[in-house]
């Protein structure tokens, strides 16, 4: 499957979470900001998690929901959301079909040593199923400052 680029309709997809199977159509009428993120409970996971979390409220008023994936397991992401106060919904893709669809599996440099994981990168798709925005190789600080600035701008 090809990635979405930017303008492209985002194809429906469909996976376990937190809040039972979701659908990306689920979301339809809303803007979604996707964030996929490389691991549960790990420092730069836990602050961009928080980051969205202390900004939700403003997402929500400029009409945009927050959505987390990582390939943790669900149980793994509720424990998650309870130890940080999460508002939003994590999606688990331990079989990486949503990492796979956004292209964000990628060889990193992990202590000297190759391995696959996710690169952290967060997508904002429309009201209408499309791709709007994305960020790719993000760094944390100020990031989902810099999103919400964006979705307000929708």
């Amino acid at each position: 499957m090809t990635p979405p680029v930017v303008g492209d309709t985002v194809a429906d997809f469909e996976a376990g979470s937190t809040q039972g199977r979701v659908k990306l159509s689920d979301w339809r009428g809303k803007v979604l900001v996707i964030y996929f993120y490389p691991k549960n409970h790990t420092p730069g996971c836990t602050t961009e998690s928080q980051n969205f979390r202390d900004l939700y409220t403003e997402f929500q008023d400029a009409g945009a929901d927050v959505v987390g994936v990582s390939r943790d397991t669900v149980r793994s992401h509720e424990n998650f959301i309870r130890k940080h106060d999460l508002p939003f919904t994590l999606i688990s893709d331990a079989s990486e079909t949503l990492c796979n669809q956004f292209d964000v599996i990628k060889q990193k440099n992990m202590y000297g040593r190759q391995v696959r994981g996710i690169e952290r990168s967060t997508f904002v798709i429309d009201r209408d199923g499309k791709l709007v925005q994305e960020w790719r190789k993000v760094k944390v600080p100020g990031h989902a400052q810099a999103v919400l600035e964006f979705v307000k701008t929708l």
